[in-house]
């Protein structure tokens, strides 16, 4: 009986309704007449059904790569962790096997369709959303009481891992200068580039296998992500200098980049930290909600991001440090890790490996001397990262067993080094064949970083 009373109602609303806006349409149709045409819907020049069209858009377009890049690093990041890699290692293959050196070529059409070079601006722009969230989760894990006892170790461990690597990248450009160079670079240019990319540590690859490894909140894991960070925040204050040198024959733009991460550190851990002391003790007496305090630190982390970006070294070394400087609440941090951590570490994270990986190409060493001169490049870039982090942590009290994780641990460059290397290029100091081999340097190096773990806690246990 209820039921034949709902359906007579719902039957009588949609008769007595449907009806009256029929008779309104028609009823105003009689006095309103359109003046311009209905322009009729735009066809694309592409075969197919009646949603082919659709599909060139940009959104459904966007959507597919997404379902793509997080089936494709899904399964090598599960594999590769099955074989003991960690899944960072997997999810920077696939971005190169989705890339044009695989996947573009074997199957070319696809790979247009999929990923066009007008639509990678979309998924760039995503995938460093991800990286700054991920890079604020990595500074809100740290202990900051440890971080500050090995500040001096830390700076000293990675300003060695970049001068003892540099040293060695200046020394092999003498052999592969008039070989490799682009056209037009100066020797000094060169040499100086080799040093700079010979001196990357992947920051965010260190931290995802610190975090795979349940190291963050370790000495060993803190130290390393310390001497990362300082590594990097020099060695990209070390090509704005170089870069600003190529381009207008001055070094002044470089030595306004280290004044601007002077007073900006300054400015973060100051006022910024105060202010977020006082939001903090206001939330926790009840005088601010959780949604405007979060309001206010998600602020912090994207103007911290902003003005690294600006500043010209990374917008990533601007989310570590706002994660640093978020006052220390266990119970706040951990809701806020938990909320952000899914969505980043499952989509938004592997588009910075897949995005970096569609810009690399690759090449094959198609002969002995090319091998030569790869093995070259390899032995200076282990020697110098591995062999100097390690030399100088031991020298400052490290036992064997950190000091040679740290060393293996700074030997991964992965695809930082790869934007790099493709400034390089595009700047035309790179050739070809030198950029091609670098590229599969960074990821033999990185690649090494677990099997060297395994061995060392194998044999110091």
């Amino acid at each position: 009986m209820r039921f034949a009373k709902q359906a007579a109602l719902y039957s009588g609303l949609i008769v007595v309704f449907g009806g009256l806006i029929v008779y309104l349409l028609r009823l105003g149709n009689r006095f309103h007449h359109s003046v311009m045409p209905v322009p009729a819907v735009v066809q694309h020049d592409t075969p197919g059904g009646l949603f082919s069209g659709n599909l060139h858009e940009s959104l459904p377009r966007l959507l597919l790569q997404i379902i793509v890049i997080i089936l494709a690093t899904s399964f090598l990041g599960a594999a590769f962790k099955k074989i003991g890699q960690p899944a960072v290692i997997g999810e920077t293959v696939a971005g190169i096997l989705l890339g044009p050196s695989l996947f573009g070529l074997l199957f070319p059409h696809t790979f247009d369709f999929l990923f066009p070079a007008e639509s990678l601006s979309s998924l760039k722009f995503l995938s460093q959303i991800g990286l700054i969230l991920f890079m604020f989760i990595v500074g809100m894990e740290l202990d900051k009481t440890l971080l500050r006892k090995q500040a001096f170790d830390a700076i000293v461990i990675s300003h060695s891992s970049i001068i003892i690597p540099f040293s060695l990248g200046v020394g092999v450009s003498i052999f592969l200068y008039d070989s490799f160079a682009g056209k037009s670079t100066s020797f000094y240019s060169f040499a100086l580039f080799m040093g700079i990319a010979m001196s990357i540590t992947a920051f965010p690859v260190l931290a995802r296998i610190i975090r795979d490894r349940k190291l963050t909140d370790t000495k060993l894991g803190i130290l390393a992500i310390s001497c990362a960070a300082s590594d990097d925040v020099t060695a990209w204050c070390l090509l704005a200098l170089l870069i600003a040198l190529i381009r207008s024959g001055s070094g002044m733009q470089g030595i306004y980049v280290i004044g601007g991460v002077l007073v900006y550190v300054f400015f973060m851990l100051v006022p910024v930290r105060l202010l977020l002391r006082r939001c903090q003790a206001l939330y926790e007496k009840g005088k601010m909600g959780y949604n405007f305090l979060i309001a206010v630190m998600f602020i912090m982390l994207l103007f911290s991001s902003w003005c690294t970006e600006v500043i010209g070294i990374h917008a990533l070394f601007g989310a570590f440090l706002a994660g640093i400087v978020i006052p220390k609440n266990e119970a706040l941090q951990k809701r806020m890790i938990d909320r952000i951590s899914d969505i980043t570490l499952v989509m938004l994270l592997p588009l910075f490996f897949v995005y970096t990986g569609l810009r690399t190409q690759a090449g094959l060493l198609h002969s002995g001397s090319l091998w030569i001169s790869f093995l070259m490049i390899l032995v200076c870039a282990v020697a110098g990262k591995f062999g100097g982090s390690a030399g100088v942590a031991r020298a400052l009290g490290q036992s064997w067993k950190d000091s040679l994780s740290i060393g293996a641990l700074m030997n991964t460059r992965g695809l930082m080094e790869l934007i790099v290397l493709n400034i390089g290029y595009d700047m035309g100091i790179l050739s070809t064949e030198i950029f091609s081999m670098m590229v599969l340097m960074a990821l033999l190096t990185t690649m090494m970083a677990g099997p060297l773990l395994g061995l060392i806690n194998r044999f110091n246990s």
